[in-house]
């Protein structure tokens, strides 16, 4: 049965989700009810596996629809709320975002949901956020009851991961993308020869050297990025 979260961590996802919807001005995320989401819009849907498992649901306002259709870059408007999804599943602790999918909002949000309205200050909800939890952190249980690290982590054995490297970052502006042509050099932020960060669904895990096999490229493991420090690079 799918339960509510707590109002803590529902609002800490929500504030994270509204920082990256696409937007002119900064968002709010203020509590709301299933019934102030347009019954007839569709809703982005992506499920959180971890502990605690979830639904995240973003439902797009007229106003973020239009700023992604019209941007220069062309970009799907589930590729458009994805960083936004991320963001809020940071917030649930370690799992995995599953690829996010279109459903109808009404079947993705009722009573059990907890919804919040996405709006600048005075103006009418850009968009809506909501969590469902579908298997909350049980309080209080005994040492026998205690599952250890590698039986959670069995759990997740099936369940696929992307895996990048990375060699380098650089930023630009909007103009400098569009425009960008054949030839141009990018300058990034490492040195030749310094080692490529290993990322898994986003967060760095390991560090290692670029090599060639059989005309493919490799990455060689040099060093496991562990603990608190294996949270990706920021931006």
């Amino acid at each position: 049965m799918t339960q509510t979260t707590d109002a803590l961590t529902g609002q800490t996802a929500a504030d994270a989700a509204a920082a990256l919807v696409p937007s002119a001005l900064p968002l709010a995320a203020v509590g709301a009810s299933h019934r102030d989401v347009p019954a007839g819009a569709t809703a982005l849907v992506a499920s959180f596996v971890g502990s605690p498992s979830a639904e995240l649901v973003l439902v797009a306002g007229d106003a973020v629809t239009e700023a992604v259709a019209s941007s220069s870059v062309p970009l799907e408007l589930a590729d458009a709320l994805r960083p936004a999804l991320e963001a809020a599943s940071r917030t649930l602790g370690a799992g995995v975002l599953e690829t996010v999918r279109p459903a109808p909002v009404a079947e993705v949000l009722a009573d059990d949901a907890e919804v919040f309205a996405l709006a600048a200050d005075g103006a009418a909800p850009a968009a809506w956020f909501a969590v469902r939890v579908r298997s909350p952190k049980v309080a209080g249980p005994t040492t026998s009851q205690v599952p250890t690290p590698r039986t959670n982590l069995r759990m997740l054995y099936d369940v696929e991961m992307t895996l990048t490297a990375e060699i380098g970052r650089t930023r630009l502006s909007v103009k400098q993308v569009l425009d960008l042509a054949p030839g141009a050099v990018l300058e990034l932020d490492r040195t030749a020869g310094s080692p490529a960060d290993v990322l898994v669904n986003g967060r760095l895990v390991a560090r290692g050297e670029v090599v060639v096999v059989d005309e493919v490229y490799g990455i060689r493991v040099t060093e496991i990025v562990a603990g608190t420090d294996a949270g990706g690079s920021d931006d």
